[in-house]
């Protein structure tokens, strides 16, 4: 066992050698990059297919049923095996995604702990698989981020490439989640606080492009969002874009006092016991009076964007009666309870 470490490390110690006198920096970073691109399509592909394994799975038991009352016991069942998950097998607070990778850059020499590589996946899978009313992005990025880092951190890289690579990891992961490479080089500048340069463009690009490739690849198309503009745009519909997006401005405003207020009432809760009991039960009641706020959501996005939005109405005790009235207003309900459900499920 002695003699087998010693020649690995004889090896690794080669290979960094002969990269330092035959590849640039620049050139191996470029090649690093499209590298983690590929690892993280590969897990994004792997988090969105188990997500919604788990999601049929579970439903598989209930597709006779004309009721949907299992709804109020999935994302307690989801929340309490994350917290086991974490608190007794990774043994460490996994925190969120963005923030997290801010702090690891500005603090900890862009060094993340490697288990978030799997901890992420894992605990984005048994939460929102289960019926938490989140997002893929933040874990999926969590754990493109930390590949970036973790190579980085293996091949003696500078605090510079690591945090690169970081980006990379990041950009990479988000493009393979929605599929936009260019969306997911902005979200590593403006967010991340890269700096816009070629040497730093290129790699962003390569690790985008690459992840969001390999993601389709690896992913059954029934499972990705498509928009395909067949209409030519209309110059006096103007205004309208320009009222969605004040009304998409207000939301947002709503989303961020909403948030922080549910916040503060769950940190009046000191067991994590009863902070999972308390908000899994309210967002299983959330879920059965709303089920389209089950899990990530991109069900419902692809309902409305083939014209099949009536069905976001099955399942529900919602008269259908005035088809688009109760549509309107039933989506309406789902932007306000949106906030709550997602809050209830990352606070608890």
């Amino acid at each position: 066992i002695q003699r087998n470490y010693m020649n690995r490390h004889i090896a690794y110690n080669n290979f960094l050698s002969w990269r330092a006198k035959h590849l640039s920096d620049r050139s191996f970073v470029l090649i690093l990059s499209i590298i983690i691109g590929l690892f993280a399509g590969i897990a994004a592909a792997i988090l969105k297919v188990t997500v919604i394994t788990i999601g049929d799975k579970l439903f598989s038991f209930y597709s006779d049923s004309d009721t949907i009352l299992p709804l109020i016991g999935f994302p307690i069942i989801g929340i309490l095996l994350t917290i086991i998950f974490l608190k007794y097998i990774v043994k460490d607070n996994v925190g969120h995604g963005v923030p997290r990778i801010l702090y690891v850059i500005s603090k900890l020499d862009g060094s993340m702990r490697n288990h978030k590589i799997f901890s992420s996946l894992i605990g984005g899978s048994l939460t929102a698989g289960f019926g938490g009313s989140v997002g893929l992005e933040s874990p999926i990025i969590s754990t493109g981020a930390t590949i970036g880092s973790a190579i980085g951190q293996l091949l003696r890289l500078s605090y510079k490439h690591k945090t690169l690579l970081i980006g990379c990891g990041a950009a990479g992961a988000m493009a393979s989640i929605f599929t936009t490479p260019i969306a997911a080089v902005i979200f590593a500048f403006e967010v991340l606080l890269l700096d816009l340069s070629a040497a730093s463009l290129i790699p962003l690009l390569m690790a985008s492009v690459t992840g969001a490739v390999t993601t389709k690849l690896l992913t059954s198309e029934q499972y990705l969002v498509h928009f395909k503009v067949s209409e030519e745009f209309i110059i006096q519909d103007i205004p309208y874009f320009i009222i969605l997006g004040i009304i998409a401005g207000f939301v947002a405003v709503y989303f961020h006092y909403m948030h922080f207020k549910i916040i503060q009432l769950f940190t009046k809760i000191k067991s994590i016991w009863a902070k999972a009991l308390i908000g899994g039960s309210l967002l299983g009641v959330l879920l059965y009076f709303l089920p389209p706020l089950y899990s990530e959501g991109y069900d419902s996005i692809r309902l409305i964007v083939s014209g099949k939005a009536n069905e976001l109405l099955d399942y529900t005790f919602v008269d259908g009666s005035n088809a688009m009235l109760t549509l309107i207003i039933f989506v309406v309900l789902l932007i306000i309870f949106k906030v709550v459900a997602t809050t209830l499920t990352t606070e608890a």
